[in-house]
C-alpha cells in the first residue's frame, strides 16, 4: 500500500474542494462483512471460507465479524453458513452470524445488512460469488484510515471459463476499470465496497427498494452519499475475484445486459434529478441521447464487420442495445432484469 499517494491525490482534491474531515479513527473499530445470498451453496461456501481467511488477516486494525444475509425465503444457506460457521469459530475465532431476509430483492438484503449492522462503524459488501483475495481487507482498511473517506472501492476482476469466444470475452463487463488508489469516484458498486456506517446514518440513507427487479439501487445509494458531501475513493490493492458462470458467457447474455445497463442508467439518472425540471432534461437527454448511442454503434458495428474484428462487432452492438435501453427508460418502460430470479421466490 502506498500511503504517500493516497494522501498525495487526496490533498490534490481537498485542494480544489474542501471540505469538513472527521476526526481519524482511534483503536479498532467495529467492522461487519456483508455477504448477500440467494440459492447459491457451493458458491457460498467457498465465499464464506475465503472471507474468514481474509477477515484474520485484519483482526490487528478492525474488530470483525462476518454476516451472511440470505435472501432465499426457504432460507438455504443456514445449512451451509452452519457448517462454516463451526469451522471459522473453531480454527480462527471468527464470528459468523445469520440473518434471514425474505422480502425479495437485493436492495431489501442490502438495507438488512445495514440494520444488522448497527453496532459497527464500518460495513464491507462483498457477492457470495466472490472470492476475496489476500489483503482485500485489510488494504480497503489501510485506506480508509488513511484518506478518512466515507467509502472506499476495490477491484472486482472477472475469471472467464476456458473457451469463450472472443465475442463474447471482448465484453466491457468483463474487464473492470482499474485506478490509482486514491482516485475519487462519483459513484461504486457494491460487489467490493467498503462503508464508513457513521457518514450513512449521518447522510440517512438506505438502499431504494423499489428497485429489486430493475437494479441500480448501488449506483443511487453512493451518489447520494457523493452528494451529501462524502468522498468514495479507489482502492487499487483491494482485489475480489469472480468467476464467471458458463450460463454469463452467451452472446444472450451481453446483449441483455447492455440493454439493461441502458435501461437503468437512464431511470437511476431521472430518479437523481432532484427537480421535475431537471428530472424533464434528463429524459429529453435520454431521448436524444439513446438514439445517437445508437447511430454511433452501428457505425461501429458495420467498422468491425467489414474489418472481420469481433471486438468492435461486440463494442458496436452492445453500444447499439445500451442506446435502445436509454431510449426506452427514457419513453417510461422499465427493464426488469431480476423478474426471472423473483418469479422462483
Amino acid at each position: 500500500m502506498t500511503v504517500q499517494r493516497v494522501r498525495g491525490r487526496l490533498e490534490q482534491a481537498e485542494a480544489a474542494a474542501p471540505r469538513a474531515r472527521h476526526a481519524a479513527p482511534l483503536g479498532r473499530p467495529v467492522l461487519t462483512v456483508a455477504i448477500l445470498t440467494f440459492r447459491r451453496p457451493e458458491q457460498l461456501r467457498a465465499n464464506l471460507q475465503a472471507v474468514s481467511l481474509r477477515v484474520r488477516e485484519a483482526l490487528e486494525a478492525v474488530e470483525p465479524r462476518i454476516l451472511v444475509v440470505d435472501n432465499d425465503p426457504a432460507g438455504s444457506a443456514r445449512p451451509v453458513v452452519d457448517a462454516v460457521r463451526r469451522d471459522a469459530e473453531a480454527s480462527h475465532g471468527i464470528r459468523i452470524a445469520y440473518a434471514h431476509e425474505p422480502r425479495p430483492g437485493i436492495p431489501a438484503a442490502r438495507n438488512r445488512a445495514l440494520d444488522e449492522s448497527a453496532g459497527s462503524r464500518l460495513l464491507a459488501f462483498i457477492d457470495d460469488d466472490e472470492i476475496p483475495q489476500p489483503g482485500w481487507l485489510t488494504a480497503l482498511v489501510d485506506v480508509w484510515r488513511e484518506s478518512e473517506a466515507d467509502a472506499v472501492m476495490g477491484r472486482v476482476v472477472a475469471q472467464l471459463p476456458e473457451g469463450v469466444e472472443p465475442w463474447v470475452a471482448s465484453s466491457e463487463f468483463f474487464h473492470r476499470a482499474s485506478r490509482e488508489t486514491g482516485t475519487l469516484l462519483p459513484a461504486a458498486a457494491t460487489g467490493n465496497l467498503l462503508l464508513d456506517l457513521r457518514s450513512v446514518r449521518r447522510a440517512g440513507l438506505r438502499f431504494d427498494e423499489s428497485l429489486g427487479l430493475t437494479g441500480g439501487e448501488d449506483t443511487i445509494f453512493t451518489r447520494l452519499l457523493v452528494r451529501a458531501g462524502g468522498r468514495i475513493v479507489w482502492c487499487q490493492e483491494s482485489v475480489t475475484l469472480d468467476p464467471v458462470v458458463p450460463e454469463r458467457t452467451t452472446r444472450d447474455w451481453v446483449r441483455r445486459r447492455a440493454f439493461a445497463h441502458g435501461n437503468t442508467l437512464q431511470h437511476t439518472r431521472e430518479r437523481l434529478a432532484p427537480t421535475p425540471a431537471l428530472r424533464v432534461r434528463a429524459r429529453l437527454g435520454g431521448l436524444a441521447g439513446g438514439p445517437a448511442r445508437i447511430v454511433l454503434g452501428a457505425a461501429r458495428l458495420a467498422w468491425g464487420v467489414c474489418t472481420r474484428d469481433p471486438v468492435r462487432q461486440q463494442r458496436g452492438e452492445s453500444q447499439v442495445r445500451r442506446g435502445w435501453g436509454v431510449l426506452t427508460a427514457a419513453m417510461g418502460h422499465r427493464f426488469e432484469e431480476y423478474r426471472r430470479r423473483e418469479a422462483e421466490r
